[in-house]
């Protein structure tokens, strides 16, 4: 979802950036059973808070195109994203779903 850079909480920016897997690529989401993910080979950072309620940010300086094995890419355009994973609640605390 496109957010204003205003937007973006500063506490969100102080984050360290969220490592490339070792294609080189921003990875979203992985597949559990599959490998398969939604990820990004373009110019930006992913910044993931540990507390799994709050949602990712995406920064995208130069826009991008997100990929997937089982879907044509979807280009995304210059700009700030929050990225809202799906989560589940599991007795006792809460879990992000994987793709």
């Amino acid at each position: 979802m496109p957010v204003a850079e205003e937007a973006v909480p500063e506490t969100v920016r102080n984050l360290p950036p969220t490592p490339r897997d070792g294609r080189g690529r921003i990875v979203l989401a992985l597949g559990e059973a599959t490998g398969h993910a939604h990820a990004l080979t373009a110019e930006g950072v992913l910044l993931r808070d540990p507390d799994p309620l709050v949602p990712d940010h995406l920064h995208l300086p130069a826009g991008g195109r997100l990929s997937h094995e089982e879907h044509a890419p979807i280009s995304l355009p210059k700009g700030w994203y929050r990225v809202i994973r799906q989560r589940e609640y599991v007795p006792g605390s809460v879990r992000v779903v994987a793709d």
